[in-house]
Protein backbone atom coordinates (compact mmCIF):
# COMPACT_ATOMS: atom_id res chain seq x y z
CA UNK A 1 0.00 0.00 0.00
CA UNK A 2 2.67 2.22 0.76
CA UNK A 3 4.14 1.44 -2.42
CA UNK A 4 1.54 2.41 -3.91
CA UNK A 5 1.08 5.77 -2.62
CA UNK A 6 4.53 6.80 -2.99
CA UNK A 7 4.38 5.82 -6.87
CA UNK A 8 0.98 7.78 -7.33
CA UNK A 9 3.12 10.80 -5.48
CA UNK A 10 5.65 10.86 -7.59
CA UNK A 11 3.51 10.94 -10.54
CA UNK A 12 2.09 13.67 -9.31
CA UNK A 13 5.17 15.59 -8.63
CA UNK A 14 6.40 14.83 -12.15
CA UNK A 15 3.11 15.70 -13.90
CA UNK A 16 2.94 18.97 -12.22
CA UNK A 17 6.47 20.00 -12.98
CA UNK A 18 5.84 18.73 -16.29
CA UNK A 19 2.88 21.18 -16.60
CA UNK A 20 4.98 24.06 -14.55
CA UNK A 21 7.54 23.29 -17.44
CA UNK A 22 5.53 23.74 -20.18
CA UNK A 23 3.91 26.88 -18.54
CA UNK A 24 7.25 28.53 -17.79
CA UNK A 25 8.16 27.79 -21.50
CA UNK A 26 5.03 29.31 -22.84
CA UNK A 27 5.57 32.39 -20.87
CA UNK A 28 9.28 32.94 -21.83
CA UNK A 29 8.36 32.60 -25.95
CA UNK A 30 5.81 34.87 -25.71
CA UNK A 31 8.16 37.65 -23.57
CA UNK A 32 10.92 36.78 -26.12
CA UNK A 33 8.75 37.66 -28.63
CA UNK A 34 7.76 40.79 -26.62
CA UNK A 35 11.49 42.12 -26.02
CA UNK A 36 12.89 41.18 -29.53
CA UNK A 37 10.21 43.22 -31.27
CA UNK A 38 10.83 46.34 -28.77
CA UNK A 39 14.45 45.97 -29.54
CA UNK A 40 14.25 45.35 -32.95
CA UNK A 41 12.86 49.25 -33.25
CA UNK A 42 15.39 50.72 -30.51
CA UNK A 43 12.88 50.74 -27.51
CA UNK A 44 15.13 48.98 -25.08
CA UNK A 45 13.62 50.26 -22.15
CA UNK A 46 10.44 48.93 -22.66
CA UNK A 47 12.64 45.53 -23.61
CA UNK A 48 13.95 45.37 -20.64
CA UNK A 49 11.77 43.76 -18.04
CA UNK A 50 10.89 40.84 -20.75
CA UNK A 51 14.14 40.41 -21.62
CA UNK A 52 14.61 40.02 -18.21
CA UNK A 53 12.47 37.48 -17.25
CA UNK A 54 13.51 35.04 -20.70
CA UNK A 55 17.23 35.58 -19.31
CA UNK A 56 16.58 34.08 -15.83
CA UNK A 57 14.46 31.34 -16.53
CA UNK A 58 14.64 29.75 -20.01
CA UNK A 59 19.09 30.65 -20.89
CA UNK A 60 19.34 28.70 -23.50
CA UNK A 61 15.77 29.65 -25.59
CA UNK A 62 17.42 31.69 -28.49
CA UNK A 63 20.65 33.20 -29.31
CA UNK A 64 18.64 36.31 -29.39
CA UNK A 65 18.70 36.29 -25.21
CA UNK A 66 22.35 37.69 -25.44
CA UNK A 67 22.87 39.38 -29.09
CA UNK A 68 19.83 41.93 -28.39
CA UNK A 69 20.71 41.90 -24.54
CA UNK A 70 24.06 43.42 -25.54
CA UNK A 71 22.52 46.54 -27.08
CA UNK A 72 19.58 46.37 -24.40
CA UNK A 73 22.32 46.87 -21.35
CA UNK A 74 24.78 48.83 -23.42
CA UNK A 75 21.85 51.39 -24.07
CA UNK A 76 21.72 50.73 -19.75
CA UNK A 77 24.90 51.56 -19.27
CA UNK A 78 24.70 55.05 -21.15
CA UNK A 79 21.73 56.21 -19.78
CA UNK A 80 22.71 55.04 -16.20
CA UNK A 81 25.46 56.38 -13.39
CA UNK A 82 26.83 55.41 -10.20
CA UNK A 83 25.81 52.10 -8.48
CA UNK A 84 23.16 51.47 -11.39
CA UNK A 85 25.87 51.89 -13.97
CA UNK A 86 28.21 49.34 -12.41
CA UNK A 87 25.10 46.92 -11.77
CA UNK A 88 24.42 47.00 -15.74
CA UNK A 89 28.39 46.89 -16.69
CA UNK A 90 28.74 43.34 -14.49
CA UNK A 91 25.46 42.40 -15.87
CA UNK A 92 26.76 42.51 -19.63
CA UNK A 93 30.19 40.98 -18.49
CA UNK A 94 27.85 37.99 -17.11
CA UNK A 95 26.35 38.06 -20.54
CA UNK A 96 29.41 37.83 -22.45
CA UNK A 97 30.23 34.69 -20.33
CA UNK A 98 26.60 33.27 -20.64
CA UNK A 99 26.57 33.76 -24.71
CA UNK A 100 29.36 31.66 -24.98
CA UNK A 101 28.45 29.20 -22.77
CA UNK A 102 25.14 28.58 -24.28
CA UNK A 103 25.89 29.08 -27.97
CA UNK A 104 29.32 28.81 -28.43
CA UNK A 105 29.56 28.34 -32.29
CA UNK A 106 27.45 31.67 -32.63
CA UNK A 107 29.62 33.69 -30.20
CA UNK A 108 32.83 32.57 -30.53
CA UNK A 109 35.94 32.78 -27.54
CA UNK A 110 38.05 35.00 -29.21
CA UNK A 111 35.01 37.99 -29.85
CA UNK A 112 33.53 37.14 -26.32
CA UNK A 113 37.36 37.91 -24.50
CA UNK A 114 37.79 40.56 -26.81
CA UNK A 115 34.20 42.48 -26.17
CA UNK A 116 35.04 42.09 -22.09
CA UNK A 117 38.48 43.48 -22.20
CA UNK A 118 36.91 46.27 -24.27
CA UNK A 119 34.27 46.88 -21.87
CA UNK A 120 36.89 47.16 -19.27
CA UNK A 121 38.44 49.60 -21.07
CA UNK A 122 35.86 51.71 -22.05
CA UNK A 123 34.79 51.56 -18.18
CA UNK A 124 37.89 51.55 -16.80
CA UNK A 125 37.19 48.81 -14.56
CA UNK A 126 40.43 46.86 -15.25
CA UNK A 127 43.68 46.77 -15.18
CA UNK A 128 46.18 46.97 -17.84
CA UNK A 129 47.31 43.23 -16.57
CA UNK A 130 43.46 41.97 -16.76
CA UNK A 131 43.05 43.50 -19.89
CA UNK A 132 45.78 41.95 -21.24
CA UNK A 133 45.46 38.36 -19.70
CA UNK A 134 42.07 38.30 -21.25
CA UNK A 135 43.31 39.28 -24.97
CA UNK A 136 46.07 36.99 -24.62
CA UNK A 137 43.95 34.17 -23.80
CA UNK A 138 41.36 35.28 -26.90
CA UNK A 139 44.07 35.58 -29.30
CA UNK A 140 46.43 32.40 -28.63
CA UNK A 141 43.18 30.45 -27.68
CA UNK A 142 40.95 31.37 -31.10
CA UNK A 143 43.12 33.38 -33.14
CA UNK A 144 41.08 32.90 -36.36
CA UNK A 145 38.26 34.32 -34.96
CA UNK A 146 40.23 37.62 -33.45
CA UNK A 147 39.51 40.04 -35.63
CA UNK A 148 38.41 42.99 -34.17
CA UNK A 149 40.79 45.75 -35.17
CA UNK A 150 40.19 47.89 -31.59
CA UNK A 151 40.74 45.14 -29.48
CA UNK A 152 44.05 44.17 -31.79
CA UNK A 153 44.95 47.20 -31.04
CA UNK A 154 44.44 47.07 -27.12
CA UNK A 155 45.88 43.75 -26.98
CA UNK A 156 49.51 45.39 -28.15
CA UNK A 157 48.71 48.45 -26.63
CA UNK A 158 48.86 47.00 -22.60
CA UNK A 159 51.13 44.60 -23.77
CA UNK A 160 53.76 47.93 -24.70
CA UNK A 161 52.33 49.46 -21.15
CA UNK A 162 53.66 46.52 -19.45
CA UNK A 163 56.68 46.09 -20.86
CA UNK A 164 57.35 49.84 -20.11
CA UNK A 165 55.90 48.98 -16.17
CA UNK A 166 58.58 46.66 -16.09
CA UNK A 167 56.51 43.41 -16.49
CA UNK A 168 57.05 42.07 -19.52
CA UNK A 169 60.44 41.41 -22.09
CA UNK A 170 61.05 43.59 -24.59
CA UNK A 171 61.53 40.33 -26.88
CA UNK A 172 57.76 39.39 -26.17
CA UNK A 173 56.79 43.27 -27.48
CA UNK A 174 58.62 42.24 -30.78
CA UNK A 175 56.89 38.61 -30.74
CA UNK A 176 53.89 40.19 -30.46
CA UNK A 177 53.60 42.78 -32.77
CA UNK A 178 54.59 40.53 -35.49
CA UNK A 179 51.70 38.19 -34.13
CA UNK A 180 49.43 40.97 -34.68
CA UNK A 181 51.01 42.57 -37.81
CA UNK A 182 50.57 39.20 -39.29
CA UNK A 183 46.73 38.57 -37.73
CA UNK A 184 46.13 42.10 -39.77
CA UNK A 185 47.85 41.01 -43.09
CA UNK A 186 45.60 38.14 -43.32
CA UNK A 187 42.38 39.93 -42.76
CA UNK A 188 43.68 43.27 -44.89
CA UNK A 189 44.54 39.96 -47.43
CA UNK A 190 40.83 39.24 -47.94
CA UNK A 191 39.33 42.38 -47.61
CA UNK A 192 41.72 43.39 -50.63
CA UNK A 193 40.65 40.44 -52.59
CA UNK A 194 37.20 40.98 -52.18
CA UNK A 195 38.21 44.72 -53.47
CA UNK A 196 40.19 43.91 -56.60
CA UNK A 197 37.08 41.58 -57.98
CA UNK A 198 34.46 44.11 -57.31
CA UNK A 199 36.80 47.28 -58.71
CA UNK A 200 36.79 46.55 -62.58
CA UNK A 201 32.55 46.22 -61.98
CA UNK A 202 32.67 49.52 -60.02
CA UNK A 203 34.26 51.27 -62.99
CA UNK A 204 32.19 49.63 -65.64
CA UNK A 205 29.26 50.66 -63.84
CA UNK A 206 27.85 47.21 -63.46
CA UNK A 207 27.89 46.78 -59.46
CA UNK A 208 24.57 44.90 -58.23
CA UNK A 209 23.18 46.89 -55.17
CA UNK A 210 24.23 43.82 -52.78
CA UNK A 211 27.58 44.08 -54.32
CA UNK A 212 27.86 48.02 -53.95
CA UNK A 213 27.29 47.25 -50.05
CA UNK A 214 29.51 44.74 -49.81
CA UNK A 215 32.35 46.80 -51.56
CA UNK A 216 31.73 49.65 -49.02
CA UNK A 217 31.90 47.42 -45.95
CA UNK A 218 34.61 45.86 -47.33
CA UNK A 219 36.33 49.21 -47.65
CA UNK A 220 35.00 50.26 -44.57
CA UNK A 221 36.99 47.14 -42.82
CA UNK A 222 39.95 47.58 -44.83
CA UNK A 223 40.45 51.35 -43.57
CA UNK A 224 39.87 50.24 -39.96
CA UNK A 225 42.69 47.67 -40.41
CA UNK A 226 45.15 50.13 -42.15
CA UNK A 227 44.37 53.04 -39.47
CA UNK A 228 44.68 50.22 -36.58
CA UNK A 229 48.72 49.51 -38.22
CA UNK A 230 49.30 52.41 -38.38
CA UNK A 231 49.08 53.10 -34.21
CA UNK A 232 50.34 49.81 -33.56
CA UNK A 233 53.64 51.13 -35.06
CA UNK A 234 53.48 54.56 -33.71
CA UNK A 235 52.72 52.78 -29.80
CA UNK A 236 55.74 50.37 -30.72
CA UNK A 237 57.56 53.74 -31.48
CA UNK A 238 60.98 54.42 -30.34
CA UNK A 239 61.07 50.79 -28.75
CA UNK A 240 61.81 49.23 -31.84
CA UNK A 241 64.96 52.14 -32.86
CA UNK A 242 68.29 50.46 -33.85
CA UNK A 243 69.80 51.23 -30.14
CA UNK A 244 67.36 48.63 -28.84
CA UNK A 245 67.02 46.42 -31.88
CA UNK A 246 70.82 45.10 -33.07
CA UNK A 247 71.97 44.57 -28.62
CA UNK A 248 68.56 42.60 -28.53
CA UNK A 249 69.52 40.27 -31.98
CA UNK A 250 73.23 40.18 -31.10
CA UNK A 251 72.24 38.44 -28.15
CA UNK A 252 70.08 35.90 -29.35
CA UNK A 253 71.47 35.34 -32.70
CA UNK A 254 73.75 32.68 -32.00
CA UNK A 255 70.75 30.96 -30.22
CA UNK A 256 68.27 31.75 -33.04
CA UNK A 257 70.44 31.64 -36.24
CA UNK A 258 69.00 28.02 -37.19
CA UNK A 259 65.03 29.58 -36.42
CA UNK A 260 64.05 30.68 -40.21
CA UNK A 261 61.00 32.77 -38.48
CA UNK A 262 63.16 34.81 -36.28
CA UNK A 263 65.80 35.37 -38.88
CA UNK A 264 62.78 36.82 -40.70
CA UNK A 265 61.25 38.65 -38.01
CA UNK A 266 64.45 40.41 -36.72
CA UNK A 267 65.73 41.21 -40.80
CA UNK A 268 62.72 42.56 -41.34
CA UNK A 269 62.39 44.95 -38.59
CA UNK A 270 65.74 45.71 -38.97
CA UNK A 271 65.07 46.63 -42.56
CA UNK A 272 62.19 48.62 -41.99
CA UNK A 273 63.87 50.60 -39.58
CA UNK A 274 66.72 51.67 -41.40
CA UNK A 275 69.27 49.51 -39.47
CA UNK A 276 70.38 47.81 -42.69
CA UNK A 277 73.72 49.53 -42.74
CA UNK A 278 74.53 47.36 -39.50
CA UNK A 279 77.35 44.13 -40.03
CA UNK A 280 74.61 42.09 -38.02
CA UNK A 281 72.06 42.46 -41.25
CA UNK A 282 74.17 41.05 -43.15
CA UNK A 283 74.71 37.98 -40.41
CA UNK A 284 70.60 37.48 -40.67
CA UNK A 285 69.98 37.75 -44.36
CA UNK A 286 73.01 35.69 -44.78
CA UNK A 287 71.51 33.18 -42.45
CA UNK A 288 68.29 33.16 -43.74
CA UNK A 289 69.01 32.57 -47.25
CA UNK A 290 71.13 29.59 -46.43
CA UNK A 291 68.23 28.51 -44.23
CA UNK A 292 65.44 28.83 -46.17
CA UNK A 293 65.79 30.66 -49.32
CA UNK A 294 62.17 32.58 -49.56
CA UNK A 295 60.85 36.03 -51.17
CA UNK A 296 61.84 37.91 -48.62
CA UNK A 297 65.74 36.83 -47.79
CA UNK A 298 65.96 37.35 -51.83
CA UNK A 299 64.55 40.74 -51.50
CA UNK A 300 67.03 41.38 -48.30
CA UNK A 301 69.30 40.25 -50.56
CA UNK A 302 68.84 43.09 -52.94
CA UNK A 303 69.08 45.99 -50.32
CA UNK A 304 72.61 44.17 -49.23
CA UNK A 305 73.71 44.80 -52.77
CA UNK A 306 72.08 47.76 -53.18
CA UNK A 307 74.37 49.19 -50.27
CA UNK A 308 77.24 48.09 -51.67
CA UNK A 309 76.50 49.83 -54.78
CA UNK A 310 76.19 46.48 -57.09
CA UNK A 311 73.25 47.43 -58.78
CA UNK A 312 72.87 44.67 -61.29
CA UNK A 313 73.00 41.82 -58.15
CA UNK A 314 70.78 44.15 -56.59
CA UNK A 315 67.83 44.07 -59.42
CA UNK A 316 68.67 40.04 -59.71
CA UNK A 317 68.06 39.42 -56.13
CA UNK A 318 64.93 41.63 -56.21
CA UNK A 319 63.54 39.91 -59.55
CA UNK A 320 63.85 36.72 -57.80
CA UNK A 321 62.24 37.70 -54.49
CA UNK A 322 59.00 38.48 -56.81
CA UNK A 323 59.34 35.23 -58.40
CA UNK A 324 59.68 33.48 -55.07
CA UNK A 325 56.54 35.05 -54.04
CA UNK A 326 53.31 33.26 -54.48
CA UNK A 327 50.91 35.29 -52.52
CA UNK A 328 49.67 38.03 -55.36
CA UNK A 329 48.96 40.50 -51.74
CA UNK A 330 52.77 39.83 -50.58
CA UNK A 331 53.83 40.11 -54.18
CA UNK A 332 52.56 43.56 -55.02
CA UNK A 333 53.50 44.49 -51.50
CA UNK A 334 57.14 43.42 -52.76
CA UNK A 335 57.00 45.47 -55.87
CA UNK A 336 56.14 48.31 -53.87
CA UNK A 337 58.84 48.48 -52.61
CA UNK A 338 61.32 47.97 -55.07
CA UNK A 339 59.56 50.75 -56.91
CA UNK A 340 60.14 52.79 -53.76
CA UNK A 341 63.35 52.31 -53.66
CA UNK A 342 64.38 53.00 -57.14
CA UNK A 343 62.06 56.20 -56.95
CA UNK A 344 64.46 57.35 -54.38
CA UNK A 345 67.22 56.88 -56.39
CA UNK A 346 66.01 58.65 -59.16
CA UNK A 347 65.68 56.01 -61.58
CA UNK A 348 62.32 56.96 -62.39
CA UNK A 349 60.92 54.21 -65.53
CA UNK A 350 62.31 51.63 -63.80
CA UNK A 351 60.70 52.59 -60.41
CA UNK A 352 57.70 53.03 -62.56
CA UNK A 353 57.58 49.41 -64.26
CA UNK A 354 57.86 47.56 -60.70
CA UNK A 355 54.63 49.82 -59.78
CA UNK A 356 52.74 49.13 -62.37
CA UNK A 357 53.55 45.55 -62.18
CA UNK A 358 52.24 46.10 -58.22
CA UNK A 359 48.85 47.65 -59.91
CA UNK A 360 48.28 45.00 -62.82
CA UNK A 361 48.75 42.07 -59.61
CA UNK A 362 46.55 43.95 -57.17
CA UNK A 363 43.92 47.05 -58.82
CA UNK A 364 43.74 48.61 -55.17
CA UNK A 365 47.28 49.14 -54.58
CA UNK A 366 46.97 52.94 -54.11
CA UNK A 367 50.44 54.01 -53.01
CA UNK A 368 51.67 52.65 -55.92
CA UNK A 369 49.48 55.07 -58.01
CA UNK A 370 50.50 57.47 -55.44
CA UNK A 371 54.12 57.05 -56.09
CA UNK A 372 53.98 57.07 -59.81
CA UNK A 373 52.18 60.31 -58.98
CA UNK A 374 55.03 61.79 -57.03
CA UNK A 375 57.77 60.43 -59.40
CA UNK A 376 55.66 62.73 -63.16
CA UNK A 377 55.50 65.75 -59.95
CA UNK A 378 58.88 65.25 -59.64
CA UNK A 379 59.56 65.22 -63.22
CA UNK A 380 57.98 68.89 -64.46
CA UNK A 381 61.24 70.41 -65.16
CA UNK A 382 62.41 67.95 -67.52
CA UNK A 383 58.57 67.13 -69.16
CA UNK A 384 58.57 70.00 -71.87
CA UNK A 385 59.77 72.92 -73.53
CA UNK A 386 57.98 75.59 -72.41
CA UNK A 387 56.64 76.51 -68.54
CA UNK A 388 53.13 75.91 -69.95
CA UNK A 389 53.91 72.37 -70.61
CA UNK A 390 56.57 71.47 -67.93
CA UNK A 391 53.62 72.73 -65.33
CA UNK A 392 51.09 70.53 -67.32
CA UNK A 393 52.65 67.20 -66.03
CA UNK A 394 50.97 68.19 -62.26
CA UNK A 395 47.58 68.13 -63.95
CA UNK A 396 48.71 64.13 -64.96
CA UNK A 397 50.04 63.66 -61.27
CA UNK A 398 46.84 64.53 -60.30
CA UNK A 399 44.71 62.66 -62.62
CA UNK A 400 46.56 59.82 -60.42
CA UNK A 401 46.07 61.07 -56.95
CA UNK A 402 42.70 61.06 -57.48
CA UNK A 403 42.66 57.49 -58.74
CA UNK A 404 45.15 56.42 -55.80
CA UNK A 405 41.81 57.71 -53.72
CA UNK A 406 39.37 55.45 -55.83
CA UNK A 407 40.89 52.63 -55.29
CA UNK A 408 41.91 52.52 -51.75
CA UNK A 409 39.57 55.04 -49.76
CA UNK A 410 41.80 54.45 -46.57
CA UNK A 411 44.66 56.82 -48.54
CA UNK A 412 41.84 59.74 -48.60
CA UNK A 413 43.60 61.90 -46.38
CA UNK A 414 47.03 61.58 -48.09
CA UNK A 415 45.95 61.83 -51.90
CA UNK A 416 43.72 64.88 -51.07
CA UNK A 417 46.84 66.97 -50.17
CA UNK A 418 49.29 65.26 -53.05
CA UNK A 419 46.27 66.27 -55.40
CA UNK A 420 45.48 69.86 -53.75
CA UNK A 421 49.15 70.48 -54.39
CA UNK A 422 49.64 69.43 -57.62
CA UNK A 423 46.28 71.02 -59.05
CA UNK A 424 47.98 74.18 -57.23
CA UNK A 425 51.20 73.83 -59.41
CA UNK A 426 49.48 73.34 -62.46
CA UNK A 427 48.80 76.06 -64.75
CA UNK A 428 45.66 78.24 -63.96
CA UNK A 429 43.06 79.26 -65.50
CA UNK A 430 44.66 82.94 -66.73
CA UNK A 431 47.23 80.94 -67.44
CA UNK A 432 45.44 78.79 -69.42
CA UNK A 433 43.78 81.94 -71.16
CA UNK A 434 46.44 83.82 -72.24
CA UNK A 435 48.52 80.51 -73.48
CA UNK A 436 45.27 79.75 -75.54
CA UNK A 437 45.44 76.27 -74.50
CA UNK A 438 42.02 75.32 -73.20
CA UNK A 439 40.88 71.92 -74.33
CA UNK A 440 43.88 70.95 -75.86
CA UNK A 441 46.32 67.75 -75.89
CA UNK A 442 50.04 68.27 -74.50
CA UNK A 443 52.42 64.86 -75.47
CA UNK A 444 55.05 64.10 -72.93
CA UNK A 445 58.28 62.89 -74.80
CA UNK A 446 59.96 62.46 -71.91
CA UNK A 447 60.06 59.19 -69.70
CA UNK A 448 56.36 60.07 -68.43
CA UNK A 449 55.16 59.62 -72.22
CA UNK A 450 51.48 60.06 -72.69
CA UNK A 451 49.31 62.99 -72.49
CA UNK A 452 47.02 64.99 -70.85
CA UNK A 453 43.80 67.37 -72.15
CA UNK A 454 44.43 70.89 -70.83
CA UNK A 455 41.28 72.11 -68.96
CA UNK A 456 38.49 73.92 -70.37
CA UNK A 457 37.56 77.40 -69.29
Amino acid sequence: MKSKTLLTLLFLIGFTGSVYTQTENTECKKNLYIFVEHAKVGNYDAAYEPWKMVRENCPELHSAIYSLGEKILEDKIKKSSGGDKTSNVNLLMEIYDEEHKYFPDKFKLAVVLSDKALLMFEQKIGSDQEIYDLLHRAFTGDRANFKNPRALYLYFSTLVNLHKSGSKELQLVFDTYDDVEERIEIESKSLSGTIDRLLPKEEAGSLTSKETKTLKRVRTNNNSYNTIKNSIDSKLGALADCANLIPLYQKNFDAKKGDAVWLNRAAGRMANKDCDDDPLFVQLVEALHQLEPSANSAYYLGILNDKKGNSSEAIKYYNESVDLETDNYRKARILTKIAGKYQKRGQFSTARNYAQRAIDIQPSNGRAYLLIAKMYADSANKCGTTPFEKRAIYWKAAELARRARRVDPSLKSIANRAIEGYEGRAPSKTDIFNAGMAGKTITFKCWVSGSVTVPKL
